[in-house]
């Protein structure tokens, strides 16, 4: 997947943030990536709850408008008390940022574009702004320099204001002897095939949204330590170029690890890019062994010396997990979905179940970073995992969400339940495809 990137510097980050209070930034909308237009804005922006329009110009100063309302299209005016313009200046790095409320309580924005009347946004679907101090009263040099023409316009949704949920909509047991049951679920788990002794889960997923690092995080909480096995970090390709299979070794913890877990090079968009469908069901079907490298211009042939020729059911995929970043789930291009959806078809055609882990939830809504046990009460990650169960066409009890190890050197207790209850549905799912496409003949 190709990367969008914000292009605020560190202090502008800090400055804008400075309008707010304990709040974080998820970038939804790039103007220069999505296009200068009114339908591309709102296919991106539209019911995110609060949002920030960020503007950029050649005279150094960004300016913008905040809402806490929903964009939805409807062309009405929209009343919002907590809506505000700003704007600050390069040059200017030591002066606070300007801000200016509505004079008409009755009015915030117009909901046909980013329209707050005073200032309007992507003007006539340009790289251009629109200035007439009026609701909003503002001196126009202050407030842009009289620069209207844009360099950038982006649009950040701003976690932190909806709040939670009043009750947690998934019931989830935080407590170590609930880390426990869980362990002793994992390890009295078998598949009911006799011919196969441990699931094969295999991962898929963009560059960058956290394959390796769930592999790393999961074998972190079986050791009791955090470790690292898989290459992890940020690259605009696949770090991943290899076909992988990862053994997790029994511990004090765990006497039987009933898995494997099997990466893949990351989905990419455009031609002869990312992992290819042809790799894909080869993968799927058991012909793929460890440490093949992928060529994205050419899938495996028959004659590789990494072809298996005739592999067994122990040699197939018993599952496949798609992990994607939930804080990109609005960011991710039709070239992916589109490729998500491809290789949906082709797992069905085998008849392999398939699940969807969002990672990162800590990094996409401060009140999950600022404790775990918020994540089923975040209207946010609710929101994010609806509508990638909608664009990907899978049911939402399909949809997991975890965090991953990363920056910490110590496991915790909360991370671990989420990663191993991650687990636990993966290897439900294996059940699922012995128990729909295998005789009982071959069972245990």
């Amino acid at each position: 997947m190709s990367t969008v990137t914000s292009k605020l510097n560190i202090w502008q980050r800090k400055k804008l943030c400075s309008l707010f209070n304990n709040v974080s930034l998820s970038l939804l909308f790039k103007a220069s990536v999505h296009g200068y237009n009114a339908n591309a804005f709102h296919q991106k922006c539209n019911i995110q709850g609060p949002t920030v329009v960020v503007a950029y110009n050649r005279t150094g100063y960004v300016f913008g408008a905040f809402t806490s309302k929903n964009y939805a299209q409807t062309g009405q005016n929209v009343v919002d008390d907590k809506a505000f313009l700003f704007s600050f200046n390069d040059k200017e790095i030591k002066e606070d940022p300007l801000r200016v409320v509505s004079g008409n309580p009755q009015y915030a924005f117009t909901d046909n574009g980013p329209n707050f009347g005073s200032l309007v946004f992507l003007h006539n679907n340009t790289a251009n702004a629109y200035s007439n101090p009026g609701t909003y009263q503002f001196d126009p040099q202050k407030m842009h320099g009289n620069d209207l023409q844009l360099t950038e316009c982006e649009v950040y949704r701003v976690e932190g204001c909806e709040g939670l949920m009043e009750k947690p909509w998934r019931n989830v047991q935080w407590n170590s002897e609930k880390r426990q049951a869980l362990m002793g679920t994992i390890s009295g788990w078998k598949p009911s095939v006799s011919s196969v002794k441990q699931a094969r889960i295999l991962l898929v997923g963009p560059v960058g949204a956290g394959k390796s690092s769930f592999f790393n995080s999961i074998n972190s909480a079986f050791k009791g330590y955090v470790s690292t096995q898989a290459n992890t970090g940020t690259a605009g390709t696949s770090l991943t170029t290899q076909f992988r299979t990862y053994y997790i070794k029994p511990s004090n913890s765990v006497t039987h690890v009933p898995f494997t877990l099997c990466d893949t090079m990351g989905l990419e968009d455009g031609v002869n890019t990312g992992l290819d469908v042809d790799d894909f069901a080869t993968i799927l079907k058991g012909h793929i062994q460890d440490k093949y490298q992928f060529n994205p211009l050419m899938p495996i042939q028959p004659d590789s010396p990494h072809f298996h020729k005739s592999p067994g059911l122990k040699d197939r995929i018993h599952c496949v997990m798609f992990v994607i970043d939930i804080s990109r789930v609005k960011l991710l291009s039709e070239q992916t979905i589109e490729k998500f959806v491809v290789f949906r078809k082709k797992a069905n055609q085998l008849g392999i179940p398939q699940l969807v882990l969002l990672t990162k939830v800590d990094e996409a809504c401060p009140l999950v970073a600022e404790d775990l046990k918020n994540l089923y009460q975040s209207h946010y990650i609710n929101k994010m995992m609806q509508e990638i169960s909608t664009k990907l066409g899978v049911s939402l009890s399909a949809v997991v969400p975890v965090k991953n190890y990363y920056q910490e050197l110590e496991i915790d207790s909360q991370t671990d339940i989420l990663l191993l209850n991650a687990v636990v549905q993966m290897l439900r799912a294996a059940e699922g495809y012995f128990d729909d496409f295998y005789n009982p003949e071959e069972k245990s």
